[in-house]
């Protein structure tokens, strides 16, 4: 298999086998994300991604089980060959249980919900989506690419496709000055959407990222640890979905993880207990850790 550049993957692909489809990101404008900074984006050749399953297969022999398609955005591919790619990884690895990519609202609504039922059919199973915050000033601020409503719109599009949906939100994105609006708008996105996952980041400013710049200059204040413990209590606390409620990511200050709405109360319970602890107990945040 071959990689370019640094490959990266949520947690809950650690198992996946990870074949490169796109290099780098689209977008590549957020202003929290250090990421893709160094790649150019581009589309690889399908017939190289084939050869990619291929050694794969001699490596690993037929038995691999999840399979993630990485980089950022890889569902900005033209919709017949995310299928062909799929289908031929499914040839290659009879026992696959799940093929996984990248894909954010703006390029989820770039598909129809036809193109959706062919990448359905050909056997993508799960799409993870950076929605990062509910609220459009946040959303604005940090350039994500998005709207609060294009992203329940992109939302909806993948669900009623029966793919599953993993949501992810950024705790303390919004800064001091935004995090109730951030927290708000965020349980009402979610809400709207009810997808199969939602999954917890807290914001750590980077170095080489503007929002870590502005950070570094102080013209972002970042939460304290329980601000931020705060304002995932007012997301929990709005919520009436129905998926898995997880925080699955070594940045979190607490480990929540559960179904709703059967483990709401029981989360709720964990962060107040958390927040009679001293801010002292948790972690520091490092503007070098990329």
């Amino acid at each position: 298999m071959r990689y370019e550049g640094t490959i990266y993957r949520p947690p809950s692909e650690a198992g996946s086998l990870l074949i490169q489809a796109t290099v780098g990101c689209p977008h590549n404008k957020c202003t929290f994300c250090g990421l893709y900074k160094k790649k150019q984006f581009r589309v690889r050749p399908v017939a190289e991604i084939k050869e990619d399953l291929d050694a794969a297969r001699e490596t690993y022999g037929p038995y691999v089980q999840t399979l993630f398609f990485p980089d950022g955005n890889t569902i900005i591919m033209k919709t017949k060959d995310l299928a062909d790619i799929f289908n031929y990884a499914r040839e290659q690895f009879p026992y696959l249980q799940r093929i996984t990519v990248y894909g954010s609202a703006q390029y989820i609504l770039k598909k129809s919900p036809e193109d959706f039922k062919i990448l359905k059919e050909a056997g993508l199973d799960r799409i993870h989506s950076g929605m990062e915050s509910g609220d459009d000033e946040v959303l604005r601020r940090i350039k994500k690419g998005a709207t609060a409503k294009q992203t329940i719109d992109a939302g909806l599009r993948v669900k009623e496709a029966g793919i599953e949906l993993s949501e992810y939100l950024i705790i303390g994105i919004g800064g001091v000055s935004l995090s109730e609006q951030h927290a708000l708008g965020s349980a009402r996105v979610l809400n709207a959407i009810d997808p199969d996952f939602i999954r917890l980041r807290t914001f750590i400013p980077a170095r080489r990222t503007p929002l870590g710049q502005e950070y570094l200059q102080g013209t972002f204040e970042l939460p304290g640890p329980h601000q931020m413990l705060r304002e995932t209590r007012l997301i929990l606390e709005n919520l009436n979905t129905t998926g898995l409620f997880l925080s699955d990511h070594i940045s979190n200050l607490v480990n929540l993880n559960g179904k709703l709405p059967e483990d709401k109360a029981k989360m709720l319970k964990l962060l107040d207990y958390a927040l009679t602890l001293d801010e002292t107990r948790f972690q520091k945040n490092d503007p070098d850790y990329i």
